[in-house]
């Protein structure tokens, strides 16, 4: 009786995967990573979540740039020192990213996060300056 010849062991997404090229292609980008060259395999991580070590992360060129892991935690205060809220997350809008702020109260606001209506980023203070236009924390 002929042997049957073991089926292949399904490809799995490995625990690290590095970056080899990346390019925007029809408003989206794509990325080719290290050793995976085979289509098959590329669609095989389509819609893994990809997760990258803060600590690996080298600092920024500009001072005004920030990293969201950098943003996330720190206390929303306005001018005078009035608590706002803590910075939940930032969401990344076409016009400008968004500072996601859990009010004192429980809900959540939306803060541009443009120089004009967040003049300063205290990392060290564990802060962030928000000087709201009227009307912001009224929606």
């Amino acid at each position: 009786m002929p042997s049957k010849a073991a089926e292949p062991a399904a490809w799995q997404v490995p625990d690290r995967l590095t970056i080899e090229e990346v390019r925007a292609h029809q408003g989206r980008l794509i990325v080719a990573f290290d050793g995976v060259y085979d289509r098959n395999i590329a669609e095989a991580l389509r819609g893994v979540l990809l997760c990258v070590d803060s600590a690996d992360i080298g600092p920024l060129s500009d001072p005004d740039e920030f990293h969201d892991h950098q943003l996330v935690g720190l206390t929303a205060v306005t001018p005078a020192g009035e608590t706002l809220g803590e910075v939940a997350r930032i969401d990344h809008a076409p016009a400008s990213d968004l500072l996601v702020l859990r009010r004192p109260e429980g809900r959540t606001a939306l803060v541009p996060f443009v120089k004009a209506i967040v003049p300063e980023v205290d990392l060290a203070g564990g802060r962030v300056i928000v000087d709201p236009p009227e009307g912001l924390f009224d929606l």
